[in-house]
């Protein structure tokens, strides 16, 4: 089967190129602009919001917990720690007899200050997958009585 030259029929027929010096400048296709979409946010799945936020507050508590480790472990390097507890003991020794019965050694302990970090930690991915449920179906009501959120996509060009 031989091929037929090009026509406007015959699609499979390669197009001269853009630069030909035959082809006029009414051949040449416009620049498209990019396409526009008008979307309406009417409705956030309440599980789908607890599943997203619980996992991204679990992120957050891991580099938390690994941000206070280091710091911790930085400021212990330092010296810090020994510093502050023989400064407290100055202040509250009196005449070289100590006269509190608080062990301020004890607060700078790595699994005091590790394990607080830990319990807030956990309260917070608590609170904050809690709070983001509660916030999507804040959102659904507050959508269905003015209609969502409009939002419009454009295409990257």
């Amino acid at each position: 089967m031989s091929q037929q030259p090009w026509s406007p029929g015959n699609l499979s027929s390669p197009q001269p190129p853009l630069d030909a010096p035959g082809r006029k400048p009414s051949d040449i296709p416009a620049p498209r602009s990019p396409r526009k979409a008008h979307l309406v946010l009417r409705r956030v799945e309440p599980w789908s919001a607890m599943k997203f936020s619980f996992v991204v507050s679990l992120v957050c508590f891991v580099v938390l917990f690994i941000a206070v480790a280091v710091l911790y472990m930085v400021l212990s390097g330092l010296g810090v720690f020994d510093n502050i507890i023989q400064t407290v003991n100055q202040l509250t020794t009196a005449d070289g007899k100590a006269t509190s019965g608080v062990d301020v050694a004890s607060w700078f302990e790595p699994v005091r200050i590790l394990g607080y970090t830990a319990l807030i930690g956990a309260v917070n991915v608590v609170l904050i997958t809690a709070l983001s449920t509660l916030g999507a179906v804040i959102y659904n009501v507050a959508s269905d009585l003015v209609g969502g959120v409009e939002v419009t996509f454009s295409e990257a060009e």
